[in-house]
């Protein structure tokens, strides 16, 4: 059982930023942050779960979503926690033998103590029965909470990459001729920056990505050693009683100063054939995915290729809708439609496969899912994607930026679209 009690609070930045400085004292943190995006699909400000009641933990896998079923059906509470994109092996009997600098679980998640919600002005705690007499010390602790500064980094990260251009361009080339033979028509390819032997201090670097950014579906995750700082702006998978809704991306442009040029660069975005078929092929891969639980005739496109503006890039987003049965378990849900068809391509297996062929590193959480479960089986997941991975015991740091490949194209294009992509996370790491 779970205990609410509410809060008014005036200056809402401010206090999201003592709220996230609080939460470091626990070894189980995942905020999740809509930097004040509005629309049809908004639940929330931000949401904050921390410390952890109970948890799992895995990196079987064979067996990982079955564990998780378990786990899941013995809390019967909140959960918040994230899915690795290689939980694809369980889930389409691949492999994934590359490289792996993170070392994180294929899945984790956990049962919070402390549960804190914003929703406008107001701040909603939601805790444990066990824990209910700390909410109004802990909201004074928070509203005292000094923000800190932590000045500039005295030593900036050596960003080394994974696969050098020559290197690039030769593997996309491998790729086309892949679709030219038949065998595939769209394939996300990605490729790793990182660094290594090299401590950074997680919470100033997401603070500085997500200023950088200001996505809709920032995430700060810290479960021990391990930090996740995602700038995403991508949703996943929503449930909300008998509707599902995904949100897959395609299609980028870059922003520019001048206004004139600015909208000349997102009028080009929203009309470019080769953007748009990207965007339509995943539309209807996720509409397959979702027609697998769906009630007959209810898969519905309700935005096809909207262009939206961030502060880095302009995005090509549409948006599908499914009503399922009441009473189908959510991870079937997940199931028929992880790893998002964006960081995928289509046929999804086939991509899958020419992805573990042509890319170096193993993904892992990198175009996983965080989010949460709710008791009554509803959910939410971002896609990992504009994030930094850190393992701070092994001190290495890991971000992974990719494109989407179709016939028409072109290899150096696609590199050009990989550094700007990369650019929001390599001015986090070196700048505060």
């Amino acid at each position: 059982m779970r205990t609410l009690r509410s809060f008014r609070v005036d200056n809402i930045d401010r206090f999201k930023e003592s709220l996230l400085q609080w939460a470091q004292q626990f070894t189980e943190v995942v905020y999740l942050d809509s930097n004040h995006h509005q629309d049809t699909y908004t639940s929330f400000e931000a949401l904050l779960a921390v410390d952890a009641l109970t948890e799992l933990s895995t990196s079987s896998s064979y067996s990982a979503f079955d564990e998780f079923t378990a786990y899941k059906k013995r809390t019967n509470d909140w959960v918040f926690g994230y899915l690795a994109y290689d939980l694809k092996n369980e889930l389409h009997q691949l492999r994934s033998d590359n490289h792996d600098g993170l070392d994180f679980p294929l899945l984790h998640f956990f049962q919070p103590k402390r549960m804190i919600r914003i929703l406008g002005n107001e701040v909603q705690f939601s805790y444990i029965s066990e824990s209910e007499s700390e909410m109004k010390n802990d909201f004074e602790a928070i509203c005292n909470t000094q923000i800190l500064d932590n000045g500039p980094i005295a030593e900036k990260p050596k960003i080394k990459l994974r696969i050098h251009k020559d290197a690039y361009l030769d593997k996309i080339n491998q790729v086309l001729d892949q679709i030219h033979r038949g065998n595939i028509y769209e394939v996300n390819i990605c490729q790793e920056f990182y660094a290594e032997n090299h401590e950074i201090e997680p919470l100033a670097t997401f603070l500085n990505l997500n200023e950088i950014s200001t996505p809709p579906f920032a995430s700060f995750l810290k479960l021990r050693d391990k930090y996740l700082l995602s700038a995403s702006p991508e949703r996943y998978i929503k449930r909300q009683g008998a509707t599902v809704t995904s949100q897959p991306i395609k299609g980028t442009a870059p922003r520019a100063i001048v206004p004139e040029e600015d909208e000349l660069h997102k009028r080009r975005l929203k009309i470019d054939a080769k953007e748009r078929s990207e965007n339509i092929m995943i539309v209807d891969l996720v509409r397959n995915d979702l027609s697998h639980h769906a009630l007959k005739g209810s898969v519905t496109v309700d935005e096809l290729c909207e262009v939206y503006t961030f502060k880095q890039v302009h995005q090509m987003i549409s948006t599908i809708s499914a009503r399922v049965p009441s009473g189908i378990d959510a991870l079937e849900l997940i199931k028929a439609t992880f790893p998002m068809g964006s960081m995928t391509g289509a046929p999804k297996i086939s991509a899958m496969k020419i992805i573990e062929q042509i890319e170096e590193t193993k993904r892992g959480l990198y175009s996983g899912a965080v989010g949460y479960f709710t008791p009554d089986d509803d959910f939410d997941f971002n896609v990992v994607i504009r994030s930094i991975l850190y393992n701070a015991n092994q001190q290495y740091i890991s971000f992974t930026v990719g494109s989407a490949i179709t016939a028409k194209s072109i290899p150096l294009k696609e590199y050009e679209e990989c550094l700007l992509k990369a650019k929001a996370m390599r001015n986090a790491l070196e700048s505060h």
